[in-house]
């Protein structure tokens, strides 16, 4: 009888079929869908040498040349996908980020001006801008065409998806802005200016101004306000009105 029974249960499991495999597969992650890179943030070539743009502004100052440009692209689209206009105070730049402000300063004049970054360039291996001729004549590059400047960042844009929204200019309230009306050698010659603007004017200044090639100069200048937006609007009224060779400095 045992040994009937061993012999059955030999032959039972010799019959049984062997075990079915099963095919074990991963359970994938879910991941985020990655986010498009705008072509302007990417690295980019031109004249057989690559840039990688910066994807943040903040802390960015520069000394270097600028330059202007102007009739040749004037209604062309800009790297920031806008329509180019000369007329406008943008400029461009070969790293900064689309939208950045920033704070233009002609070191040879002593000029300021705020501009937006919406281009890029200018691809000349001493140059870091390139403004538009509406910047440029604020700065007084038109005629030499290049300047020494400083470039300090103020603030960016804001990047929503593949488009750029230009923030509120930045206000620069802890500054003062002044109107240059003339700029003498002699100290006698601002004064008397200073004593005839003060008839319509409250508050009027002069400030010497050391040119690093053609000595000190007598500035005369007259307040403005201390938010960029009025100095602007302010500069603009004055020189259509009675100041045309004047400009906007800040302080």
């Amino acid at each position: 009888m045992g040994l009937w029974l061993v012999l059955c249960v030999f032959i039972l499991f010799s019959c049984a079929k062997p075990p079915r495999e099963v095919a074990i597969t991963a359970v994938p992650i879910p991941q985020e869908p990655s986010k498009p890179v705008p072509g302007w943030l990417k690295p980019y070539t031109v004249n057989g040498k690559t840039y990688f743009p910066l994807p943040k502004a903040e802390g960015y100052e520069e000394i270097c040349t600028a330059s202007w440009y102007g009739p040749g692209f004037h209604g062309r689209q800009a790297s920031g996908g806008e329509i180019y206009n000369m007329y406008e105070y943008t400029a461009a730049h070969k790293l900064l980020p689309m939208g950045t402000y920033v704070l233009v300063t002609n070191l040879e004049n002593g000029r300021q001006l705020v501009v937006r970054i919406n281009d890029r360039g200018p691809f000349v291996e001493d140059r870091c801008l390139d403004l538009s001729y509406a910047s440029a004549r604020e700065l007084g590059i038109i005629g030499k065409g290049t300047a020494r400047v400083k470039i300090v960042a103020l603030s960016e844009g804001e990047l929503i998806g593949q488009q750029v929204y230009y923030k509120n200019r930045p206000n620069l309230k802890f500054n003062e802005f002044y109107l240059q009306i003339a700029a003498f050698k002699d100290y006698g010659n601002a004064l008397r200016l200073k004593e005839e603007l003060e008839r319509n004017f409250a508050q009027v200044r002069i400030e010497p101004y050391q040119h690093p090639e053609r000595g000190l100069f007598y500035r005369v200048q007259i307040y403005l306000s201390n938010n960029l937006d009025s100095a602007l609007s302010l500069a603009d009224k004055y020189k259509r009105e009675r100041f045309a060779g004047a400009f906007l400095v800040a302080k």
